[in-house]
């Protein structure tokens, strides 16, 4: 049996909204009942039984109707009757839809009795939301996002697709400006807040990095009275965090991170063939874990995430042995094996290819130069390390010192080959030594073609190729082009 999420009464209700269906004259309307399993923003991945929310943002959702319709939507969320729309199917008429989407997420969040965990951070943001609900999952029904909803509209819908009966809920809130966060924190009005980090990300858009630490902290302004804060004892804006996390309605807060004053203290990430174990402390004592995933920046993530999950009153020992069947989401570390074509051998693709700024590069580069050479091959005889970058964005005035910089952490993880895309990543190519330089592609939708056959081109048996960028870079094709391979075997 399907389960439901709303009744049209129960949308009505919660929207102010009035229930109707439209005949062939536009002008005539008749009460319509309806029940829906769940709500979309996009008819391309809209599925049978839920409600279509036709928002105007980049496109105007009313032109995508009667394709919704087509799709099996149970109803349209709509402020007007649109020329394509179908006779005689039901519709939910509001002033707003955006707003009628913020609506359907408060009585959402007002109908449940579970706890919720909303997580910001400059990077691993969405890691730390996937090993929440993983290990929570073992608790109790979970509820988040299963992509990186994080934005405006994201938060909302995610937060009115949340099941009444959910134990848990999980929330990612992402910002690229001061301000953002606060209206998102407050439809979520969380019981325990995570920072991961704050490092240069957006920049384009503040002043400095103390800036988008004020952002981050802006998420402590949803916080449940007496609710816990977790935040980043290594970051250098901890101090910030700290005085911001004070002053709000926080009962509890607590730290994480290799300091020795943090409350959750990682001690060691020991890399496996399989996975890494863990050691850290914790109330005076130590744990363990096997993390399904490799590098030491994932082990902060699982120290994070554990430290709300036992915040809202899951248990330690099942949450940590959870982990280490935990697998991470595409673009975000996961290392595959991929055939040469040609039968030249096999390749280790280290799929970092959702988004990247300049703190999130370098823990990249790390993992890279991390990555074990096999015994039977050399740097010189395959084995090789390469990466292929993609520009970072948004990093305003900062930006070619930035891209730059990242030529000693490519020195220092020893990495043998580099590809580089985009216009923005002409200062790393000059500081790129010349027996180091792979390819160069300036745009990939001009040269993204030639570009992926020089790199494929380059690879021997035993590599490790490692891609990163900001997801306007392109450079996500790449990966998926490398990762395809196998399919074409």
């Amino acid at each position: 049996m399907t389960h439901k999420l709303w009744t049209a009464y129960e949308a009505a209700a919660a929207t102010g909204g009035m229930l109707c269906s439209r005949g062939g004259d536009p002008n005539r309307w008749e009460a319509e009942e309806w029940e829906a399993q769940g709500l979309s923003i996009d008819t391309r991945s809209l599925k049978p039984g839920e409600i279509f929310v036709a928002l105007s943002d980049v496109r105007d959702g009313h032109d995508f109707i009667e394709d919704a319709f087509k799709a099996g939507a149970s109803a349209a969320l709509v402020t007007r009757p649109a020329v394509n729309a179908p006779d005689g199917k039901p519709y939910l008429v509001v002033r707003d839809t955006m707003e009628a989407l913020r609506d359907m997420a408060r009585a959402a969040r007002l109908r449940n009795f579970g706890k919720r965990v909303a997580v910001t951070g400059s990077a691993g943001k969405t890691s730390t939301k996937d090993m929440l609900r993983h290990m929570l999952s073992v608790a109790g029904e979970v509820h988040a996002a299963d992509r990186s909803f994080n934005n405006h509209f994201g938060v909302p819908l995610t937060l009115a697709r949340m099941p009444i009966d959910a134990r848990f809920g999980v929330f990612e809130i992402g910002m690229n400006h001061a301000g953002e966060i606060t209206p998102l924190v407050d439809l979520v009005r969380p019981h325990t807040v995570v920072i991961t980090t704050v490092a240069a990300a957006h920049l384009e858009f503040f002043d400095s990095v103390a800036d988008i630490a004020e952002a981050k902290a802006e998420i402590l302004t949803g916080l449940m009275p007496g609710g816990t804060a977790i935040l980043p004892r290594d970051n250098e804006h901890y101090a910030l965090l700290r005085k911001r996390a004070d002053a709000s309605c926080a009962g509890t807060i607590l730290t994480f991170g290799s300091d020795p004053a943090a409350d959750i203290r990682l001690i060691e990430a020991k890399q496996g063939d399989d996975a890494q174990h863990v050691r850290f402390l914790f109330d005076g004592k130590e744990f363990g874990f096997d993390l399904g995933v490799p590098g030491e920046h994932q082990a902060m993530n699982a120290l994070a995430a554990f430290a709300a999950a036992c915040a809202i009153g899951a248990q330690a020992g099942p949450c940590l042995e959870a982990l280490a069947g935990f697998k991470i989401g595409a673009g975000r570390g996961a290392q595959i094996q991929v055939s040469l074509p040609d039968d030249k051998g096999t390749i280790t693709l280290i799929d970092e290819s959702y988004n990247a700024n300049p703190a999130s590069m370098r823990v990249a580069i790390e993992l890279l130069g991390n990555a074990k050479r096999s015994a039977q091959h050399s740097a010189h005889n395959g084995g090789r390390r390469i990466a292929v970058l993609g520009e970072m964005l948004e990093l305003g005035e900062t930006s070619a010192t930035l891209h730059a910089g990242l030529a000693g952490p490519l020195a220092n993880a020893g990495v043998d080959l580099i590809h580089l895309a985009g216009k923005g990543m002409a200062p790393l190519w000059d500081m790129t030594p010349q027996a180091k330089r792979g390819a160069w592609c300036e745009d990939m939708k001009s040269a993204g073609e030639s570009f992926l056959a020089a790199i494929i081109g380059s690879l021997q048996d035993g590599d490790q190729l490692m891609v990163k960028g900001s997801n306007a870079s392109g450079v996500s094709k790449i990966a998926d082009a490398i990762r395809a391979l196998n399919e074409n075997k």
